[in-house]
């Protein structure tokens, strides 16, 4: 009987076993780099995805508070952040995983509306205040250094009514937030961040319906935004570096995100040249002004300049600084945070002789995919293609003259599951792009940070794609925290500075699994089936040779 069933199970699974035993009956080679002695590790979260107490304690109401509550069909599976993880009321449990994973730093945010319940300096809401303050105290009671984000998403949504990061007036309100956080806790935090991912604040927060508030002006909105975005960063830091940095420790950043590596799509120089102006679109937008030349990129000006002026306007969609500004941005950090996941393709479009459609889109004149064969995670944008790490690094270095660098997210998705022997695997070889950048490229990473501690609300997907080391029942009132294969192998990792000799071999069942998942997000005709189909027949006759064994 034994035998018969051995004969089924490879009659049925025999490709997927060949490919499996070809490819993974061991892992594939790590350098053996080490980290230096004075590289930090940590792990991060921010503020809607964890906390929940929504309106608790006179904590006012934020744009995801507001667009999860009126637009629940804008999220995947139609949730909130109301309880998230409960952080709110479990910091203390958070803190103790911190401490079990053996990281030197947590990274958080501070939600603006629970300190500040209208956005404005007139109002500040004690129980807010006392709340980041212990969480800050329990952090550095048990040696992690608290690493605080001020803004990561979440808008009051009084600020939100005046227009958002699109009217200049938020840099007045946004320096007074950030002042009141120097007072609260500047004398206990080393490490500051203004604002995380602004890119993706402007792009799809003021040009599309992605994330909150979902303002539709991709024409203007996005630029006015990161305007406003980019002067506030360097007044607060003008204003950091001159009343409250209270040694040399202290340092501030800000957190830009390489949510694409860009590839040319073929070897023609157009498209390389697309795949280069991408970079300077979404990453050097924000970068150039601060650690670069002190503006926007000159292709940036170019050719939003040209379209403007095709399209009728009178000036440039692309807001000018003045001199003053320019100097307080020009070199407005310690460090810069680098958020690093995915790589698309690039291809050069020609000039559009239309006014049908007028956005960042159009400006770029690009086109993007990716490439079929790149595995691909829960989240459909992230791609594990661990090569963009250390090419990403690498441009970073000498785009910007090797500015210090902390990762400040890097992670990947999945279904959920604590044996998320693809999560291990992603960490391994992306930590090993890392190392290969720092010691073959002379990069400058001083830090890298593992998003996320727990699994939490991913924004427009809800608690349907998981990024944490440690997975949240959401169904329990407790919000159980438990430890994946990936917090261990974190763990580990930390304890010895050092990866393994090669990456984890992930089971056959996992491996199945994972294209499973791939199927919900990118369903062909029958593959899901098949796919469901085969996973089920595997666990069964699995399970038949083992009792008959």
């Amino acid at each position: 009987m034994k035998l018969v069933l051995g004969v089924i199970f490879v009659a049925i699974f025999g490709y997927e076993l060949t490919q499996y035993y070809c490819s993974n009956s061991r892992g594939e080679p790590l350098s053996n780099y080490t980290f230096p002695d004075d590289f930090k590790f940590g792990v991060a979260t921010a503020s809607y995805q964890v906390e929940g107490a929504w309106n608790l304690n006179g904590k006012g109401e934020n744009v995801w508070d507001r667009y999860t509550h009126t637009h629940p069909e804008k999220i995947v599976d139609g949730s909130t952040g109301d309880i998230a993880c409960d952080s709110y009321h479990k910091y203390k449990e958070d803190v103790a995983l911190c401490k079990e994973l053996g990281v030197d730093f947590y990274r958080f945010s501070i939600s603006w509306s629970r300190l500040l319940p209208t956005g404005f300096i007139s109002k500040v809401n004690r129980d807010g205040s006392d709340y980041y303050s212990k969480l800050i105290d329990e952090l550095l009671s048990k040696g992690i250094e608290p690493m605080v984000t001020m803004f990561h998403w979440d808008l009051p949504q009084p600020l939100q009514d005046l227009g958002g990061w699109a009217n200049p007036k938020l840099q007045d309100y946004f320096y007074d937030y950030a002042r009141l956080l120097l007072q609260l806790y500047g004398d206990r935090v080393k490490y500051w961040i203004t604002f995380n991912e602004p890119k993706n604040v402007c792009r799809f927060a003021y040009g599309g319906p992605l994330l909150a508030p979902a303002v539709d002006s991709k024409a203007v909105g996005i630029y006015e935004c990161a305007h406003t975005i980019l002067k506030s960063h360097g007044q607060v830091y003008k204003m950091y570096d001159e009343e409250f940095r209270r040694s040399p420790e202290g340092k501030m950043g800000i957190s830009l995100d390489m949510m694409f590596w860009m590839v040319p799509a073929t070897d023609s120089e157009l498209d390389k040249e697309a795949a280069e102006r991408s970079l300077q679109f979404n990453f050097g937008w924000f970068a150039n002004p601060i650690f670069g030349s002190g503006d926007y990129p000159e292709v940036m000006k170019k050719f939003v300049g040209r379209r403007s002026s095709f399209e009728g306007f009178k000036q440039s969609r692309l807001p000018t600084f003045s001199k003053e500004e320019l100097d307080e941005i020009k070199g407005s950090a310690d460090f810069l945070g680098l958020n690093m996941y995915s790589a698309i393709e690039a291809s050069h479009v020609e000039f559009e002789n239309s006014t049908d459609e007028i956005s960042m889109d159009v400006d770029i004149q690009a086109s993007y995919k990716f490439q079929p064969e790149w595995e691909t995670a829960a989240s459909w944008w992230l791609k594990v293609v661990p090569w963009a790490f250390k090419d990403t690094l690498t441009w970073v270095k000498r785009t910007y003259e090797n500015p210090t660098i902390i990762i400040t997210e890097n992670g990947i998705s999945d279904k959920g599951g604590n044996e998320d022997y693809n999560r291990v695997k992603f960490y391994e070889l992306y930590l090993n792009a890392m190392l290969e950048a720092m010691n073959e490229e002379d990069v400058n990473v001083i830090g890298y940070t593992a998003w996320s501690l727990i699994d939490n609300f991913e924004w427009s997907d809800g608690y349907t794609n998981r990024f944490g080391l440690y997975s949240v029942d959401f169904e329990s009132p407790e919000r159980t925290r438990s430890p994946k294969l990936s917090a261990k192998s974190y763990k580990e990792i930390i304890a010895r500075r050092r990866l393994p000799e090669e990456t984890v071999q992930i089971p056959i069942t996992q491996r199945l699994s994972a294209r499973l998942s791939l199927d919900e997000v990118v369903p062909s005709s029958s593959t899901a089936l098949t796919h469901s189909i085969q996973l089920t027949l595997i666990l069964i006759l699995t399970a038949l040779l083992h009792s008959i064994h």
